[in-house]
C-alpha cells in the first residue's frame, strides 16, 4: 500500500513536469513575455482590407484602422534617414560666417570718417572807398576744399566766416545749406566775407589810396567753421590762417596767380 502511494506521487510529479515542459506551455509563456515586453521592440504593422483607410500622417504610404485617425500617427524607424540631421554643422557655420561678413560690412560702410577741409586762399577782393567819412569796404572772397572720406553723402549745413585786421573783427559772414558731397568726393565752396575798415582804423584809409605804392597788401586773419551733418550727427571742422589782402585795388587770384585791377 505504501508503495501505491509513492508511485502515484512520482506519477504526479512526473506528469506536472511533462506540463511545464510541454511545447504549447513554452508557446504561451513566450507569447506573455513578449507582450510585456519593451513597446519599441513592436514591429510597425500595416492594416489593410476594408476596415482600414490611409494614413493621414503617413503621406498615402500607411494604413491604420478607420474611425482612429485623429488618435494614431504615422510609425517612424528610429533609422529613418528623415530623422537625422542632413549638415547641421555646415548651415550652422555658414549662417555665422556670413552674418560676421554682413555685421564687418556694415561697420566697414559706416563708421563715420574725418571730413576734410583745406583752405585754398583768397579767391577775389573788390575794394571801394568812402571818402567823406574816410571807410574802406573790402569785399574778400575765399575758397574752401572739403572733402568727404565716408561712404555716404554728408551735407554742409553751414559756413561761418570772420576776418580780423589789427585783432579787431571787421566783418562776419554765414553761408547756410551750403551744398551735397556725395560719398569719396571733394567739393570747392567760395564764400565771400564783407569787410570794413573804419573808426580808429581810419588810418589805413591813407595808405589804402596812397598813390605812389603800387601794391597795397595788409595782413588779415581768416577764421572758417564748417558744420556738417550725417545720420543726425553734427560735425564742426574751424580753422585758421593769415592771408595778404590788398587793400589798394581789386584783385582776383586765378591758380596762385594775382591780378590786381586799378
Amino acid at each position: 500500500m505504501g508503495k501505491s502511494h509513492s508511485t502515484l506521487a512520482k506519477q504526479k510529479g512526473s506528469s506536472k513536469d511533462t506540463l511545464t515542459t510541454a511545447p504549447e506551455y513554452t508557446d504561451i509563456q513566450n507569447e506573455d513575455d513578449e507582450k510585456n515586453g519593451d513597446v519599441s521592440q513592436f514591429p510597425y504593422v500595416e492594416f489593410t482590407g476594408r476596415d482600414s483607410v490611409t494614413c493621414p500622417t503617413c503621406q498615402g504610404t500607411g494604413r491604420i484602422p478607420r474611425g482612429q485617425e485623429n488618435q494614431l500617427v504615422a510609425l517612424i524607424p528610429y533609422s529613418d534617414q528623415r530623422l537625422r540631421p542632413r549638415r547641421t554643422k555646415l548651415y550652422v557655420t555658414v549662417s555665422v560666417a556670413l552674418c560676421l561678413l554682413l555685421s564687418g560690412l556694415a561697420v566697414f560702410f559706416l563708421f563715420p570718417r574725418s571730413i576734410d577741409v583745406s583752405y585754398v586762399g583768397v579767391k577775389s577782393a573788390f575794394v571801394s572807398y568812402d571818402q567823406d567819412r574816410r571807410i574802406v569796404y573790402l569785399n574778400i572772397t575765399n575758397t574752401l576744399n572739403i572733402t568727404n572720406n565716408n561712404y555716404y553723402a554728408v551735407s554742409v549745413t553751414n559756413i561761418t566766416a570772420q576776418v580780423q585786421f589789427s585783432k579787431t573783427v571787421i566783418g562776419k559772414a554765414k553761408l547756410s545749406n551750403a551744398t551735397m558731397i556725395i560719398p569719396l568726393d571733394k567739393q570747392q565752396i567760395d564764400y565771400m566775407v564783407p569787410t570794413t575798415i573804419a573808426d580808429e582804423m581810419s588810418y589805413m584809409f591813407d595808405y589804402c589810396t596812397l598813390q605812389s605804392i603800387k601794391v597795397h597788401n595788409i595782413v588779415v586773419m581768416m577764421q572758417v567753421t564748417v558744420t556738417t551733418t550725417y545720420f543726425g550727427h553734427a560735425e564742426q571742422v574751424s580753422q585758421e590762417m593769415y592771408q595778404y589782402v590788398d587793400c589798394g585795388g581789386n584783385t582776383t587770384s586765378l591758380h596762385g596767380h594775382v591780378k590786381v585791377y586799378q
